[in-house]
């Protein structure tokens, strides 16, 4: 009995972990015939589980959604990762603060003892500087995810930066987090390219039930950092400094600029801002951190701000 409820229990965790199983891949899985396996995905159904059957290419098992939320299955590590995971959510992110506080409530009252030290452990070792978040819609957030899971396409309405609204179909690939803000990474049909879209702008999201062929896919983390640094700004200035690349990106985060190494002394910073003054304020500020010399190499906008900053503390250094 022992081994056999130790059996369906991992047949549960794999239910949960992949969107469909072949009788085969798991019977594989579990070590136990094909027979062995309808047997327990019955004892789910007894129990409640909603195991959802499909015949034919591409059929398989499917954990389905039931009118109640059935428990999780979760091994010592995933607990752990959990838990501290929603303390840190709760304590520093605005977007989903309260829902992480409500789930980690559920978690912390069923975690084995042991487990519920090491989490507590530390929290109680860590301080979390708290930043201010994005509020967005956690439906959007969860169809997102779903449709790049099940690789089917997605439609919503999205707010560009000038406030320009459109309907956009696309190919869901990853969502990125920068801890503050969420971006879905995607091939746009409409444009036939990649496209960067800010979540907290997206609304009414829905996944179709059309699947895509896999395209060769950039790095997502790269491609949603360029869009930051340089997407939608009124400006966009390439800097060089007298500085490492690493010393550079110490000072400003990936989420601000792109900076690359040219040579031990040498790196090029790319980033944006509304105007061409605040943007030489920033470049020449980045520049007395480091000690370094600031060449303005484009565009020729942010060199004649830099030059009139220039004079305007000259004059109010004389006077």
């Amino acid at each position: 009995m022992a081994e056999t409820t130790h059996r369906i229990l991992r047949l549960l965790s794999l239910l949960e972990a992949r969107s469909v199983w072949t009788g085969p891949d798991l019977a594989e899985r579990l070590d136990v015939t094909a027979r062995t396996v309808r047997r327990d995905i019955d004892r789910l159904r007894d129990l409640g589980y909603p195991v959802h059957a499909a015949h034919g290419p591409g059929g398989g098992y499917r954990l389905g959604r039931g009118r109640r939320l059935p428990p999780l299955v979760l091994d010592d590590d995933e607990a752990v990762a959990a838990a501290i995971a929603l303390r840190i959510a709760a304590a520093s992110d605005e977007a989903v603060g309260e829902s992480a506080l409500r789930a980690l409530t559920k978690l912390d009252q069923v975690l084995p003892v042991r487990l519920a030290a090491e989490v507590r452990a530390l929290d109680l070792a860590t301080a979390t500087l708290p930043q201010p978040g994005t509020a967005l819609d956690h439906g959007t957030l969860l169809t997102a995810a779903r449709a790049i899971r099940d690789g089917v396409r997605l439609r919503f309405d999205y707010e560009a930066r000038d406030a320009q609204r459109s309907v956009r179909d696309c190919e869901p690939y990853r969502l990125v987090t920068t801890g503050r803000r969420w971006y879905l990474f995607a091939w746009d049909l409409g444009r036939s390219d990649w496209r960067t879209f800010r979540v907290d702008r997206m609304a009414a999201a829905r996944a179709s039930t059309l699947t895509f062929a896999a395209r060769p896919t950039p790095d997502p983390v790269a491609q949603v950092r360029q869009a930051m640094s340089r997407g939608g700004y009124g400006v966009v200035a390439t800097a060089h400094y007298t500085a490492s690349a690493e010393a550079l990106r110490q000072r400003v985060p990936a989420t601000i600029g792109e900076v690359t190494a040219l040579g031990d002394r040498q790196a090029q910073l790319i980033a944006g801002a509304d105007d061409a003054h605040h943007l030489a304020w920033h470049l020449a500020w980045i520049a007395r951190d480091l000690d370094a010399d600031l060449t303005i190499i484009d565009p020729p906008e942010v060199r004649e701000a830099l030059a009139a900053m220039g004079q305007q503390f000259t004059h109010f250094a004389r006077s």
